[in-house]
């Protein structure tokens, strides 16, 4: 049987933007029709709310913290590999069609194909601008275009990137491959054509208990990216306009226009796997925020994810990850997953979803976008979700926990309640320790030393361990500051103790096969 993977993205789809997930208002049949045949994860959490870093995790394995891509508008490092790469090495034909949002440039991308894609059918959202006469591009970039008598499917870019996707399937239909189909809808100005543009006229998200938080004892930057909203009453937070429509318009536009990638999926290669998922949602409102930003609120953090190609009809429950995509599609295809990654294959879930992955996830969040000042600036957050429980650490404001169970909607901040005490900081070690295995470049004891864990002391030292990078596919094996040879160990103690046996160590092997040729 041939390996085929097909990964479908959209763009700030929130889960409950997808009608399998329990809005009956929401019409999105083809991605329904696929979880009916697959699997819906329930808890599966971005990486981190924000277009491109969530995009770097999905596409390389690795935290944001890790390769680089910490906000919008930076590229990942010139040493990280993306799984194009990574399978395009090992002779498995890959295809990125869509929006990529990794290159570095501004919000459309450089127009430039990276290495390990097929530079025929790269299409990112600037080779779609040098499509369109100048006019037409000012047209592309107006929510008011999807009402222009001549407005049709054939001028989206979704349209355009799904005619591309059809092209690919065709052409390499009896080979191994890995597409992916990255569309920019619904996210804005959400463009769609009849009848999408009038299908959800006076729209207003569901009416949850979260419209209705106050942020009392929440985080003050919450409060600033609420703004005006804080004095406002929910009617007025949730009033239906124009905007609003059509980006959940252009949602079930999407959907239709994965239904025309699904059905020749369908007649050309049924038993491949297709994979379903979003960057980020969107707050529309709840919590009196909208967009995305550094939360692990639901409505931005908890995005759709739905899987199609093992088990069927299946819905799990347990925690679930981007970072656990690329390590999933490289086990698929038989490529064995390199140390370096962050993740773990999800692969004997999707065979049997009632096997468990992760425990608990983690959610991280530096800044918005490095070309603007604005969206709060510097918000850094380091966050853990498990099935009880979540803790996000605010290493500039007030932290944030929450019992998943007794408040499913996020509204009693327990960072201070003894009661949650002993599971607070559990989690919490939790994320020190995370930082410390992924090599986070914010680590430090800024983290740990936090208002509600008195028995943790500053160290300059932090737990004193060196941590170097083992990439040994791509480089060779990092060096031994101490001894200049190979490190044996990519995390060990440091120190000039240390240091000192080390060199020790190496000098008496030295000898030892010194002797031994003698």
């Amino acid at each position: 049987m041939k390996k085929q993977v097909v990964l479908l993205m959209s763009d700030s789809t929130r889960k409950d933007m997808v009608g399998c997930y329990g809005d009956s208002r929401i019409r999105t049949p083809n991605l329904d029709r696929m979880a009916a045949e697959g699997i819906r994860y329930e808890n599966a959490y971005t990486c981190q709310p924000v277009c491109g870093p969530a995009r770097s995790a999905i596409f390389t394995g690795i935290f944001p913290h890790s390769n680089g891509m910490v906000t919008n508008s930076m590229p990942i490092g010139d040493n990280v590999k993306t799984v194009g790469q990574r399978l395009t090495d090992n002779g498995i034909h890959c295809g990125f069609i869509g929006k990529w949002h990794l290159d570095g440039g501004d919000y459309f991308g450089l127009g430039r194909c990276p290495d390990g894609w097929d530079p025929k059918y790269w299409y990112d959202m600037k080779c779609y601008l040098d499509e369109l006469p100048e006019r037409e591009r000012i047209r592309s970039r107006a929510w008011q275009t999807s009402f222009d008598e001549n407005m049709s499917a054939e001028f989206t870019y979704a349209h355009r990137c799904t005619d591309r996707a059809v092209d690919f399937l065709k052409n390499y239909s009896d080979q191994d491959f890995f597409l992916t189909v990255s569309y920019d809808e619904p996210h804005g100005p959400s463009l769609c054509p009849a009848p999408f543009n009038t299908m959800y006229e006076d729209f207003r998200p569901q009416d949850t208990p979260a419209l209705y938080d106050t942020l009392e004892g929440k985080p003050m930057y919450q409060k600033l990216w609420a703004g005006d909203n804080l004095n406002r009453t929910v009617e007025e937070i949730t009033r239906p306009g124009k905007p609003r429509d059509l980006f959940v318009g252009s949602n079930s536009f999407v959907d239709w226009e994965i239904g025309r990638i699904l059905q020749c999926v369908d007649e050309l290669m049924p038993d491949a796997l297709v994979i379903y998922t979003s960057d980020h949602g969107d707050m529309m409102g709840a919590h009196r925020l909208s967009a995305k930003n550094a939360t692990i609120y639901r409505e931005a953090s908890n995005i759709p994810l739905i899987i199609r190609g093992g088990a069927k009809g299946a819905v799990v429950s347990y925690p679930a990850s981007h970072i656990d995509l690329a390590p999933t599609i490289l086990d698929y295809m038989g490529v064995p997953v390199p140390k370096l990654l962050e993740g773990k294959s999800m692969l004997p879930q999707i065979k049997d979803p009632s096997v468990r992955i992760n425990d608990e996830v983690y959610v991280e969040f530096t800044r918005y976008e490095v070309d603007h000042d604005g969206f709060g600036g510097l918000q850094m957050m380091r966050a853990v979700v498990a099935d009880d429980c979540e803790l996000a650490v605010h290493l500039l404001d007030t932290d944030e926990f929450y019992d998943r169970e007794k408040d499913p909607y996020e509204l009693h901040n327990l960072i201070n309640d003894p009661a949650y005490a002993a599971r607070r900081n559990e989690l919490h070690d939790k994320i020190l320790e995370h930082m410390n295995a992924t090599r986070d470049m914010f680590r430090g004891y800024q983290w740990e030393c936090r208002p509600w864990r008195p028995e943790k002391t500053p160290r300059w030292a932090n737990d004193g361990y060196t941590r170097q990078r083992e990439n040994e596919e791509y480089e060779p094996r990092q060096l031994d500051y101490d001894t200049g040879l190979p490190m044996k160990e990519a995390v060990r103690n440091k120190g000039w103790q240390a240091g000192a046996k080390s060199r020790e160590e190496a000098l008496r092997e030295l000898d030892a096969k010194e002797t031994e040729k003698e």
